[in-house]
């Protein structure tokens, strides 16, 4: 056996939400759980994004995901809420401004 001095590749560090920002996210959360809306979540670090995804049920498909993407922040904006089926609802360089799409008032029930 061998051994080769060659260093692996470097491995990216995943991408995650700052402290500022999951408690933000986390307050939205907290308010929608009260107001029967939401049930359960989801936290993911992957290596383009940190994900924050919501569900009505654990079993299902998220209803919502608020996404941070670093690499789109001098483009489009690094925040972004994205609906059932991957819908770009709200995109955005600031966070809170990103996340007034889920104010009240702003989605009605249709009959």
């Amino acid at each position: 056996m061998t051994f080769d001095p060659t260093p692996a590749p470097p491995r990216h560090a995943p991408i995650f939400f700052e402290r500022r920002e999951l408690n933000r996210i986390l307050s939205l959360y907290g308010r929608m759980v009260a107001a029967g809306e939401w049930r359960d979540y989801a936290i993911d670090g992957l290596r383009d994004a940190a994900v924050f995804s919501v569900f009505r049920r654990a079993s299902e498909a998220p209803l919502y995901r608020i996404e941070k993407r670093p690499a789109l922040a001098r483009a489009q904006g690094a925040w972004a809420v994205l609906g059932q089926g991957g819908v770009v609802l709200r995109r955005g360089h600031d966070l809170d401004q990103v996340l007034k799409v889920f104010d009240r008032g702003r989605f009605r029930v249709v009959d």
